[in-house]
């Protein structure tokens, strides 16, 4: 059973915190708040609500519930992102190793090439190529040796991607690896020919040696099209043995081979890389360390922290938070990473900041849990300090603006409030979740929080975004 990590913080008192819960126990929220929860049902004991001014007096604005631990789902991200910028520095990038094991004749390795890993979240197929050509520039054109994968900066735990959800086919039930390619993601596209009555499938990325058998085209309406497929995919090959119907059209389906594993994987991605780069390769792909006498070829850097925590919390991106939390174990503790490491520094830069945490749950970091937790006020609060911190520009733009882009880019759109607020989402069965920042009409800045727990969260949405707007007008 997968450890739950709650964090349990003592922070002592001090004039500020002191003026702020005087000034909470006055607080209530909005009446069109309370109407529009009364509608979707949702009585007020399941909503956890804290809006803070962020500059000037501090004054909270609205509190309910506010100190009551709730699941708040990819709100969750906010707390790991903002961690991240603090501790790692927004001028972060990971770095991942190509060292030689063996001697250099020519264009020949004698030896092993070794590929050290440091949990880069997106060293995706075209960063990934572009490492293969800087190894291709050193003069190494054909490896006599193996390739050995060195993934030690994150320590090896059983992981189940069915865990969750009951579905590891997900992409975002992946699990994390300080070797990450790609998001260990496969992506299917099938193209149906109603002439010549054929389906025709691509994958990418193109993998060496992995046969995919595409299914019949059917006829018939395209609903579950993905279940009429019939798929089996694992590390020999992917088969459709159903029928895609020819009134989908084109489709793409992204899934998680978690049949294959990590090695699996990045072995059939290399293979065909260096294929196609001219490279020769008949060893064998496995797991290792790198020696003490290995010699560095060359290193890739990735995109810095910033543009990572945007796709993070824009897009919502789990399986990149996991890799934020488990880097900031790694880089902070020096130890190898796990969930509960990385946890564990977070408890460690949250009393730092004088921010009460209590019966905050961390289990991924990703808010892709049932048991992650945390209050409305402690993830106001947080929030409020963030936006006095150097990294605040950074932080803000990493969510989507309310009405434009990522997960809130269709709410809001005729309202004031569009364009004035940066909003992170969260969607789980019975959960709703809103964490961010607005502009109010006022000119002054506020940090809202809004956690519905309920089995008619799903109907929330509504209320919450009757909170913002209220935000926006009358704070």
């Amino acid at each position: 059973m997968k450890k739950i990590f709650a964090i349990s913080l003592l922070v002592s008192s001090s004039f500020l915190l002191v003026s702020v819960q005087a000034q909470e126990s006055s607080s209530s929220v909005p009446a069109p708040f309370s109407k529009a929860l009364q509608i979707a049902g949702i009585p007020a004991q399941g909503v956890g609500v804290y809006v803070q001014e962020v500059d000037g007096t501090g004054k909270v604005l609205a509190s309910s519930n506010a100190a009551v631990p709730f699941n708040p789902a990819s709100t969750m991200k906010l707390v790991t992102t903002d961690a991240a910028l603090e501790l790692l520095g927004p001028a972060y990038r990971w770095k991942t190793q190509a060292y030689a094991d063996g001697s250099q004749v020519g264009n020949v390795l004698q030896g092993d090439l070794i590929f050290k890993g440091n949990g880069d979240p997106k060293l995706v197929q075209e960063n990934f190529w572009l490492f293969l050509r800087q190894i291709r520039a050193k003069g190494i054109r054909d490896i006599r040796g193996n390739i050995v994968l060195d993934r030690s900066s994150f320590d090896e735990t059983a992981y189940d991607p069915s865990e969750f959800d009951g579905d590891p086919m997900k992409p975002y039930n992946v699990g994390p690896d300080a070797l990450l390619l790609n998001y260990k993601a496969l992506t299917f596209q099938f193209v149906p020919d109603p002439d010549k009555r054929q389906v025709s499938v691509v994958l990418d990325p193109p993998m060496s040696g992995y046969p995919v058998k595409p299914p019949r085209l059917g006829q018939g309406s395209c609903d579950d099209w993905q279940g009429k497929l019939q798929a089996s995919v694992d590390a020999d090959g992917a088969s459709f043995n159903g029928v895609l119907p020819a009134s989908c059209g084109e489709k793409t389906w992204y899934v998680n081979p978690y049949k294959m594993n990590s090695t699996q994987y990045f072995g059939a991605v290399f293979r065909q890389m260096w294929t196609d780069l001219g490279g020769t390769f008949s060893g064998s792909v496995k797991n290792g360390s790198t020696p003490p006498g290995a010699r560095l070829i060359t290193e890739w850097s990735s995109v810095t922290l910033p543009e990572v925590i945007r796709d993070i919390n824009k897009y919502s991106n789990n399986v990149m938070a996991r890799q934020v939390l488990l880097t900031i174990a790694a880089d902070i503790l020096k130890l190898p990473a796990t969930p509960e490491r990385g946890a564990r520094a977070i408890q460690t830069w949250l009393a730092n900041k004088g921010i009460d945490a209590s019966g905050l749950v961390i289990e991924n970091g990703s808010g892709l849990s049932r048991n992650e937790k945390i209050s409305a006020q402690t993830m106001g609060r947080m929030m409020a300090a963030a936006f006095q911190s150097p990294v605040m520009p950074e932080f803000v733009s990493s969510m989507p603006l309310v009405g434009y882009d990522g997960t809130m880019r269709k709410r809001l759109k005729d309202q004031s409030v569009a364009g004035q607020a940066h909003v992170k989402t969260g969607t789980l069965n019975d959960v709703r979740a809103i964490a961010g920042y607005v502009l109010a009409a006022s000119g002054k800045y506020y940090a809202v929080v809004c956690l519905i727990n309920h089995p008619n969260a799903g109907r929330g949405q509504a209320a919450q975004d009757v909170l913002l707007q209220w935000v926006y007008e009358n704070g």
